[in-house]
């Protein structure tokens, strides 16, 4: 969604919408945190971590990250046509298994896994969907869903970066499923590279690739809530998606703020 500075967005003075908002807003950063549950365990900087692919995989990183998210939808929604709302612990049981399976094959386990992680990832954000009273076959709902995946992952998280959420500042306007995911995917690659990277080491390549993988399905959960979650806020009560993200983007920086001041 576009960001228009002029834009004059209405006020929101329901204390209902309010408080789901700040709820949100809770979870949102919540999750963010996962970001260092996940470093921890790797041992190293994310930085460090891509530099361990092959120089032709850097380099093709991209491309294949758009590749999979295209084969995703259509695999995410074949799959939900056959077994529908497994519920967020089955796909986090999926995922890590399936990180596992691929650190455990080391290098080349990573890479043939990362299509099939994508595409669990995505299914998982469209079972949420319809949680939510949503579509999940609709066009906003697809592109809501990368929307999420431009938020990058708990691998990339940045206590002081813009709001990933704030992929909503993406213009998508006439943007199809398709021309979003080439603007998603150069900013997801990097994630996705750190994660292949990182599971591919020799040793703890099966543990830490199942640990990667719970921690990523845990992660989109609940960032997917949260978009999903001011979507449908914004169908119940009419109000303009741009108002509740901007008043979320306040929310999100209070609970950081209170956050850093217990800290301190």
């Amino acid at each position: 969604m576009a960001s228009n500075p002029q834009m004059v967005l209405p006020p929101i003075t329901d204390p209902g919408v309010h408080e789901q908002i700040d709820r949100l807003a809770r979870r949102y950063v919540e999750a963010g945190g996962l970001g260092m549950e996940i470093m921890s365990i790797i041992g190293d900087s994310a930085e460090n971590l891509v530099a361990r692919l092959p120089g032709f995989v850097r380099a093709r990183m991209d491309g294949l990250t758009r590749m999979a998210l295209r084969r995703a939808f259509t695999a995410a929604a074949g799959t939900r046509r056959v077994v529908r709302d497994r519920g967020d612990w089955f796909n986090r049981l999926a995922s890590t298994v399936s990180g596992a399976a691929g650190g455990a094959a080391g290098f080349a386990g990573a890479m043939v896994e990362m299509p099939f992680t994508v595409t669990l990832l995505l299914r998982s954000m469209l079972d949420i969907a319809a949680e939510h009273g949503l579509d999940p076959e609709s066009e906003e709902v697809r592109l809501e869903c990368l929307r999420v995946f431009a938020d990058a992952g708990p691998m990339d998280y940045d206590d002081n970066a813009d709001l990933g959420l704030l992929a909503a500042r993406l213009s998508v306007t006439g943007q199809t499923v398709q021309g979003l995911i080439s603007r998603v995917a150069p900013r997801l690659s990097v994630s996705l590279g750190q994660k292949m990277a990182a599971q591919a080491a020799p040793v703890f390549g099966a543990f830490v690739g199942a640990s990667i993988n719970y921690t990523f399905a845990r992660y989109y959960q609940e960032v997917a809530r949260v978009h999903f979650g001011i979507m449908r806020l914004s169908h119940e009560t009419g109000i303009p998606k741009e108002a509740l993200i901007e008043r979320l983007r306040l929310s999100i920086e209070r609970t950081r703020e209170r956050g850093r001041s217990r800290r301190d």
